[in-house]
């Protein structure tokens, strides 16, 4: 159930018609990842089950995250950890008794996972900066 005010509406009126073609260029940019960080030790995003991936975030996994998130971000290219506290570690979730090491591999995703830039804006050469800079990243630290 969704209240949308008439500000909110108006505007989600706008860009409706766009979403399509917005979907299918996240896609292309996700076809241009998967091109570029091939054989990098990175673990993709793959299309899975009969849907089609919008691609709404494209999420990596590094082993060694932390250190590729700093050195994109000196060179100032967004990116993004979404969910760094596994939903069983959160204060909330606290009197069902999980500890640290209970789910190890949530625990192991949760230190792993990127979001790289990905929406219909990005240029080429944005994307391809990106691809080089997490390349680098990735083998040079």
């Amino acid at each position: 159930n969704s209240r949308l005010d008439e500000l909110q509406a108006a505007v989600l009126r706008t860009k409706l018609p766009h979403l399509d073609e917005w979907n299918l260029e996240r896609r292309r940019i996700a076809d241009q990842y998967r091109a570029g960080l091939d054989r990098t030790g990175l673990e993709l995003p793959s299309a899975c089950g009969a849907g089609e991936m919008v691609y709404h975030l494209y999420v990596v996994r590094a082993s060694d995250r932390d250190r590729l998130q700093a050195s994109l971000e000196q060179q100032h290219i967004g990116c993004a950890v979404h969910y760094p506290i596994p939903d069983h570690l959160q204060p909330v979730c606290a009197d069902l008794g999980y500890r640290a090491g209970a789910l190890p591999h949530t625990e192991r995703a949760a230190a792993e996972v990127l979001s790289l830039p990905c929406f219909p804006e990005l240029t080429a050469d944005e994307l391809e900066r990106v691809i080089a800079a997490v390349k680098a990243g990735v083998c040079h630290g």
